[in-house]
This record gives structure tokens, sequence and C-alpha cells, in this order.
């Protein structure tokens, strides 16, 4: 292929991962405008795990800003399969017919599992975090949490939590188009298991061990979950390209 040719491809990848990129842009703004109109009752559901809290703000731009990030949020959420999608159509033209089938297979499974995600982190992290977070030396002084510092907290551990949840399904995909095998995946697991508490303790607010674990054990049990995914899609990949040997005769 000539120089020419390979630099239209490159540019052809570019322009069609900016396209791609745009739509989801688009589609976020879009919902995060909408949201507005919903924000009270996503303010309420965000806080409902402070219950009892004495939430304040201390700038005049404070819950401007915290009404966009609470929007913001709610826009990533609620178009995360259509981003998905976008991201799945970026890498498409690169996949066989059989393997595109399986992509639209997954699809409905990765938002799934980002809701499950963050539902995980909304009804068994968030109260024993908060809960951790305000009692920890209310003896000594009366807790008044910022109305931002708790909604920003709040938002990015349940984002980072959802996009975790996704694990199983994106190894299973690409243990399915061959990108990875279940071999390496075991092999990787004592590595895993570190990164998992690591990825706990960044995750989690709070210095609390029992809340790190809270969500160090799930993240263990997905990528165990990912490694039994991972070797029954790839034994079916094997399977197919194994050619059936005819009787003798």
């Amino acid at each position: 292929m000539s120089d020419d040719g390979n630099e239209l491809t490159v540019l052809g990848h570019i322009g069609e991962f900016r396209k791609r990129l745009v739509r989801s842009v688009i589609a976020v703004t879009i919902v995060t405008i909408i949201a507005f109109i919903f924000a009270r009752q996503i303010f309420y559901f965000l806080i409902l795990p402070a219950e009892g809290i004495n939430l304040i703000y201390v700038e005049m731009t404070e819950m401007i800003g915290t009404y966009m990030k609470v929007c913001l949020a709610a826009g990533i959420v609620v178009t995360m399969p259509y981003i998905t999608y976008q991201a799945l159509m970026f890498v498409s033209p690169a996949l066989s017919r059989s393997e595109k089938k399986y992509m639209y297979l997954v699809m409905p499974w990765v938002g799934l599992m980002f809701i499950a995600g963050v539902a995980f982190g909304y009804f068994i992290l968030l109260p024993p975090a908060t809960k951790f977070l305000i009692t920890f030396g209310s003896d000594i002084a009366t807790p008044q949490i910022k109305i931002g510092n708790y909604i920003g907290l709040i938002t990015r551990l349940l984002l980072a939590i959802g996009f975790v949840f996704e694990m199983p399904v994106i190894t299973t995909f690409l243990s399915r188009i061959g990108i990875i095998k279940p071999k390496w995946l075991s092999d990787k697991r004592k590595i895993a298991i570190i990164f998992a508490f690591i990825l706990a303790a960044l995750i989690t607010p709070t210095f609390d061990p029992i809340n790190q674990i809270l969500v160090a054990v799930p993240l263990v049990i997905l990528y165990e979950l990912s490694i039994l995914l991972s070797k029954l899609v790839y034994k079916k990949k094997v399977d197919k390209k194994t050619p059936v040997s005819s009787p003798a005769a």
C-alpha cells in the first residue's frame, strides 16, 4: 500500500473516532440538560445515605457547581449504553461477522453491569462509609459537611464502582474475539488480587479496612467470574475452529 493510502487510513480512523466522540458528548450534554429538570429528586436520592447529616455550602457558586456535578453524573449514567455502543461501533470494522453478532449480544450486559455496580456502591458501600466518616471524631467536633464535597465524593465513587463492575463483560468479549486468553487471566490472579485491594483503597473514601474489604472482595469475585466466562467463550471459539476429522474408511 502506498504512503498516501496509509495516511488516508490513519486520517479515516481519526475522523471516525472524532465522529463517535462528538456523538457521545452531544448525548451526554442533552441528557445533562434534561437532568436539571429532575435535579432536586436526584439530590434527594444522593443525600439519602447521609440522612441526619447537616449539609452546608459556604461559597456563592458552590450550589451551582454542585448542581452541574449531579446533572453531569446523571447524564453519564443514563447515556452509558449509548457511549458503549459508539465505542463498539468504532472497533466494529476490525471484527468478523460472528464477532459483531457477539458484540451486539454483549452490549445490554455492559449497561446492566454498570447499573449493578452503581447499585452496589449506593446500597452496600455508601451507608457504612458515610457513617464511619461522619462519626469519626464527632465527639471532638461537630461535623458540618459541605454539600459540594459530599456530592463530588459520592458521584466519583458510584461512577468508579459502576465502571469496575463491567470487567467481566469486557474480558468475556475480549476473550471471545481472541485478544486475551483464559490462561493469561489465570496467571495474573495474584497480581489481580493485590490490585483489587489497592483499587479498593483508592475508591473507598475511608481508611476503614472493613469498607475497603467490602469493595475488594467483590472485585476479586468479578475477576474470578471473568476467568470463568473467558474459559467458556474461549473454549467455544476453539471448538468452532477445530476441524472435524472424517471417520476412517
